[in-house]
């Protein structure tokens, strides 16, 4: 044998030697484990690694982040508060910083979603007897109600020239500009008040990224504490509606992928039994799976996951249950 073949001999041994060792890996031994300071948090998950990273703390709570698109997906819209008076809307960039507080009032300011062309910020307020859809600039400006159909409108997204919106139990469209505001579903029974916290109706209607077809959820079992929910689909003129789950769990508030292809949303309860766990699904519903990490604790609760402007990661508020 050559000298050189028993170099190349000896070289292995010496590598098996130094991989079987105690101590030694040829991977990271780092547990993962989720930041925690306050109560509330606004967290990121990478999809492909696991890795989360706390963007923003608080001891308030933390509700319906949206995120910016005409500038890369660099800040995120949200609300906060103790009481119904106390809450806000801030936006802040994705990396912590700049924080900023857009309205400063006694009313309840919740669910902002940018504009399009991220100059205007659209949300919920109640400055009269019910919840009307309000308009501001970015920066918190020029504040001007936009729509009251005289019932509580809730729940709102904006794409393109269209905002969808529930009222009356229903899903809604209308112009940008709060024109022509038309129902787009007639579930029979809706508005029926059960055991459950919510009546029989839809809800939480995303548009996807085109513009052409809503995602939302539907109550359709009152009789439980948690309801009973199941996704649909619905294209922007009523027609070609789809249910996507047909599980009935207390599940809610999916938002799109911004390649339109995947449904990333909350299971708040199984079967009566506390998740808040995250999940994703295609966007015809094949594939479903829950996708919180292994080392999430469970006193962690998940709330609103929005995707990454690249996809490649999702935004969530996190709520440490004490």
């Amino acid at each position: 044998m050559k000298s050189r073949d028993w170099v190349l001999i000896l070289t292995s041994l010496v590598l098996i030697i130094l991989l079987l060792a105690p101590g030694c890996s040829t991977t990271s031994s780092t547990t993962k484990s989720v930041p925690h300071q306050a109560e509330w948090g606004i967290y990121e998950l990478n999809l492909a690694t696991q890795d989360i990273r706390l963007v923003y703390s608080s001891p308030t709570t933390i509700q319906s982040p949206a995120l910016r698109l005409d500038n890369g997906g660099d800040s995120l819209l949200f609300a906060a508060g103790d009481t119904e008076a106390s809450m806000e809307i801030y936006s802040i960039s994705t990396d912590g910083n700049n924080l900023e507080r857009l309205t400063d009032n006694e009313y309840f300011d919740v669910y902002p979603v940018w504009s399009p062309d991220g100059t205007r910020v659209a949300f919920l307020t109640r400055r009269d007897k019910d919840l009307d859809i309000y308009l501001m600039g970015a920066d918190g400006a020029d504040n001007r109600k936009l729509y009251d159909s005289g019932f509580n409108d809730a729940d709102i997204d904006w794409v393109g020239e269209a905002i969808v919106f529930t009222s009356q139990f229903s899903i809604w469209k209308m112009n940008a500009d709060g024109t022509d505001p038309t129902q787009v579903t007639f579930l029979p029974g809706r508005g029926e008040w059960g055991n459950a916290n919510l009546p029989k109706g839809d809800y939480d209607p995303r548009l996807r990224p085109d513009g052409k077809k809503i995602v939302f959820e539907r109550m359709e079992d009152t009789s439980q504490p948690n309801g009973s929910y199941n996704f649909f689909t619905v294209n922007m003129d009523g027609s070609g509606q789809t249910q996507l789950t047909d599980n009935g769990y207390a599940q809610g508030i999916a938002n799109w992928s911004h390649t339109g292809d995947r449904l990333v949303y909350v299971v708040a309860a199984i079967n009566g039994a506390g998740k808040y766990d995250i999940y994703l699904m295609n966007a015809d519903g094949m594939d479903n799976q829950n996708i919180t990490p292994d080392y999430f604790p469970a006193d962690f609760l998940c709330h609103s996951p929005v995707f990454s402007v690249n996809d490649a990661s999702i935004f969530f508020i996190g709520q440490w249950w004490e």
